[in-house]
C-alpha cells in the first residue's frame, strides 16, 4: 500500500489555482477574496501552481518550446524558478501567503504549494551562491534538460539539505498542507521519503502529491499521484478518437502497474499543462456542455481524488496559457461574468450535486471498483462502486466474504456497510440502448442519486438502459 492520506483527505476534492488565470489581478488577495466561492462550492485541498519568484532571463535559448510556441513575449515561467524561498511580487508577499492560507483553513480548506526540484532557471540564485547546485559537464558548464532549463544536482548532500529546509519553511511559516511536486520522477526517491519523514515531524496529516506514475514514489513518499494517462484516456473517448473500452484498460493497466504501493490518483480532465497546450481548443469549446458533464461524473465517481482546474465549476471556456499574466496577454483569466449565464448557473448547480454525492458517500471515498460488463461497450462506460465486492479474473461482482470478528449478532462498528453505486454513463453523441450483465437480485431497492437524459428497467438479474447522449444515471442500494 502506499503511504496513506490524512482521513479528511479520504472524501477530498482538489480545485487547482492557478493564479495569472483566476482572476484579472492575479495575485494572491484577489484569490483570497473567492476562497468562499471555493468553499461553498465544496472543495476542500486548493493547490497552488508555483507563487515563488520566476526566472526572468529574456535569453530565449532557455525558454521551452511550449514557452516559445505560446506566442507570449512573458519570460517569466513559474515552472522555471528563480528563488526558491521568496513569493514572486508578481503575486504578492508573505503576508498575502499567511492571510491566504489562514482563510482556507478557517473555512475548511487546505492548501498545497507547486515545488519544482528537477530544474531551475538559467539566472536562479543558487547557481550563483552555491555553483556546485547543479549539474555540469566537464568543461564545468550547466547541463540543461529537455525543456532548455537547468538541472538541479542531487547527488549533492548539501542541494539536498537546501531543498529540504526550503519544504519545511513553507509548513512552518506558512502553514500549508503539502506539496506537488513536479516531474516528482526525475527526483530521486530517497530525497523525497526523507523529505516526507521531516514534514510529518512539523504536520503529521502532510499531503504529498506527485506528478508522476512512478510505482517507488509512493512506497514511502506520496499518498496521491496524477494518472496523465486516465486524463488522456478521457480525452480520447470523449473525442470520439477510442472506444469507452480504453478507460477500462488504462485503468486496470495503471492498477496494475502500481499495485505494490497504490495511492489515491488524481482523476481530472484538464490542469494547467492541458489548458495551455490545448488553449484554443479546451474541451468547454469542444465538447458540450452534457459532454463535459458527463466527464465530470465520471472523474467524481471513480476511485481516486476528483480534481477541477480553474473555472470548470461555471463552464468556463477562456483561452488561459500559464504565460500569460496581467503584464502579458493580460485578458487571459477566467470569465467570471458567465455565472450570470444559464450554462454558467448549470454548471454551478450541477457541480454542487457532484461536491454533496462525493462527500455523502464512503463508498466514493474508500470503496472498490469493479467494471461492469454492457452491451455497447464502445460507447457506454459501466462500473461498481462497493465496499463488499472484489474483482475476480473474468471482472464478475461477487459478495465479499464477511470476517469472523466473534460477535454473536456480528453488529460491531468493524462490520457497517455503506451503499454500493452503479455508474452508468453514456460516453457518445448517440442515443444508446444497452443491457447491463449486472448481478441484480430480485426486490432489490435501487434509489437514483443523479440522472440525465436517462431510463431504466430491472430485467430478470439484468438492467436494461436508454440513454441520450451524454446521459448518465447513478444507482444507490
Amino acid at each position: 500500500m502506499a503511504v496513506q492520506s490524512p482521513e479528511y483527505a479520504h472524501h477530498a476534492i482538489m480545485y487547482q489555482l492557478f493564479l495569472r488565470g483566476f482572476t484579472p489581478e492575479g495575485t494572491i488577495n484577489a484569490a483570497a477574496k473567492l476562497l468562499p466561492h471555493l468553499a461553498e462550492i465544496g472543495i476542500d485541498i486548493v493547490y497552488l501552481c508555483p507563487i515563488t519568484t520566476a526566472d526572468d532571463d529574456m535569453d530565449k535559448t532557455h525558454w521551452s518550446k511550449r514557452q516559445l510556441a505560446s506566442g507570449i513575449e512573458n519570460p517569466c515561467n513559474p515552472y522555471r524558478v528563480k528563488d526558491y524561498y521568496k513569493i514572486d511580487p508578481e503575486y504578492g508577499n508573505d503576508d498575502d501567503l499567511l492571510a491566504f492560507v489562514k482563510t482556507a483553513h478557517q473555512l475548511g480548506m487546505s492548501v498545497i504549494l507547486d515545488v519544482v526540484y528537477w530544474h531551475c532557471g538559467p539566472k536562479a540564485n543558487i547557481i550563483t551562491e552555491h555553483p556546485d547546485f547543479v549539474k555540469r559537464d566537464e568543461n564545468g558548464e550547466l547541463i540543461y534538460n529537455i525543456y532548455n532549463f537547468a538541472l538541479l544536482d542531487f547527488d549533492n548532500p548539501e542541494l539536498r539539505e537546501y531543498l529540504y529546509e526550503n519544504l519545511e519553511y513553507f509548513v512552518a511559516k506558512f502553514g500549508v498542507d503539502g506539496y506537488r511536486a513536479d516531474v516528482a520522477g526525475a527526483v530521486p526517491a530517497d530525497f523525497w521519503n526523507e523529505a516526507r519523514r521531516r514534514l510529518e515531524d512539523i504536520n503529521p496529516d502532510i499531503i504529498m502529491l506527485a506528478e508522476s506514475e512512478e510505482p517507488s514514489l509512493h512506497e514511502d513518499a506520496f499518498d496521491m499521484s496524477y494518472a496523465f494517462c486516465w486524463s488522456r484516456k478521457i480525452a480520447a473517448v470523449f473525442d470520439g478518437k477510442e472506444p469507452a473500452t480504453a478507460l477500462r484498460d488504462i485503468w486496470h493497466d495503471l492498477n496494475d502497474k502500481m499495485k505494490k504501493a497504490l495511492p489515491r490518483f488524481i482523476r481530472c480532465f484538464d490542469n494547467h499543462d492541458i489548458c495551455s497546450d490545448d488553449y484554443d481548443n479546451r474541451t468547454e469549446k469542444r465538447w458540450s456542455q452534457d459532454a463535459n458533464d458527463a466527464a465530470l461524473l465520471l472523474d467524481f465517481t471513480m476511485d481516486g481524488i476528483p480534481f477541477v482546474y480553474n473555472g470548470q465549476e461555471i463552464a468556463d471556456a477562456t483561452r488561459i496559457s500559464i504565460w500569460s499574466n496581467r503584464f502579458h496577454s493580460h485578458n487571459q483569466c477566467i470569465n467570471w461574468s458567465k455565472l450570470l449565464t444559464p450554462e454558467g448557473q448549470a454548471r454551478l448547480e450541477f457541480f454542487k450535486k457532484l461536491t454533496e454525492l462525493r462527500h455523502s458517500s464512503d463508498t466514493l471515498a474508500e470503496g472498490e471498483t469493479v467494471w461492469v460488463d454492457n452491451s455497447t461497450p464502445d460507447e457506454l462506460i459501466s462500473f461498481l462502486r462497493t465496499p463488499a465486492a472484489f474483482v475476480d479474473d473474468d471482472d464478475d461482482v461477487s459478495a465479499a466474504e464477511d470476517d469472523d470478528c466473534g460477535c454473536d449478532d456480528c453488529g460491531c462498528d468493524d462490520h457497517e456497510t455503506s451503499s454500493s453505486l452503479l455508474v452508468v454513463i453514456n460516453a457518445s453523441d448517440k442515443p444508446l440502448a444497452s443491457t447491463l450483465k449486472f448481478g441484480l437480485e430480485r426486490g432489490m431497492l435501487l434509489r437514483v442519486p443523479m440522472i440525465r437524459g436517462a431510463n431504466y428497467k430491472p430485467d430478470g438479474n439484468q438492467l436494461r438502459v436508454n440513454l441520450l447522449p451524454y446521459g448518465f444515471l447513478v444507482l444507490e442500494f
